[in-house]
């Protein structure tokens, strides 16, 4: 039984892209998510690949959590088919209360938006603020260009030994959940080797 990943944030486009593969990656994250009894926490929207996972997720009798700041309910038609919406006054509440949602983060294509929320995700895990995995939905090649950006940095010691970037890139939607509950699972092995002895 799976106790460690109870519900993934999908960060993702309010767009669909030019590119099917996008939101038909999207589309089997949701059902891959609902199959394993993982709720979705994800930004609120119905448009573009926002709509797609949720949609898909509510497909097939999964839960989802959407969270979306007041002034973007109109522009992103807020989808209000599901179990728990939240709306925010901020953008900083919206991703606080998506971070304290989730037990995973995974990126699917999408703008700088998405790129954004990511980046604050691999900062925070760099920084040691939290452990919870971060995967990339590399879907045909969309996020090689961060991972070519990530590796430069490497390269030229802004990215060294204690401030290691941790992503995950996955290539199939499908392997996605597998990942996410592989990561987990190590993470919390780790973390249960770290853990200091309480002294009595």
């Amino acid at each position: 039984m799976n106790r460690h990943v109870k519900r993934i944030c999908v960060y993702c486009g309010s767009g669909p892209g030019l590119n099917p593969a996008y939101a038909e990656a999207a589309r089997t994250l949701g059902r891959t998510m609902a199959e394993a009894n993982i709720g979705l926490v994800y930004g609120g929207g119905s448009l573009g690949l926002m709509g797609e996972i949720s949609r898909s997720v509510l497909e097939h009798d999964g839960h989802v959590t959407g969270i979306i700041p007041e002034f973007l309910s109109t522009r992103e038609r807020m989808l209000k088919d599901v179990q728990e919406l939240i709306v925010t006054q901020s953008m900083h509440e919206r991703k606080q209360i998506m971070f304290e949602k989730s037990d995973a983060f995974v990126a699917l294509p999408g703008g700088v938006g998405t790129l954004e929320e990511l980046v604050e995700q691999l900062t925070w895990s760099q920084l040691g603020q939290h452990s919870k995995p971060v995967i990339l939905g590399d879907i045909d090649g969309f996020w090689a260009p961060l991972l070519s950006l990530i590796q430069h940095m490497r390269e030229e010691a802004f990215v060294r030994s204690g401030l290691e970037v941790d992503i995950a890139a996955v290539q199939q939607a499908e392997d996605i959940v597998p990942t996410a509950l592989r990561l987990a699972k190590d993470s919390k092995a780790r973390d249960e080797e770290l853990a200091i002895p309480e002294k009595f």
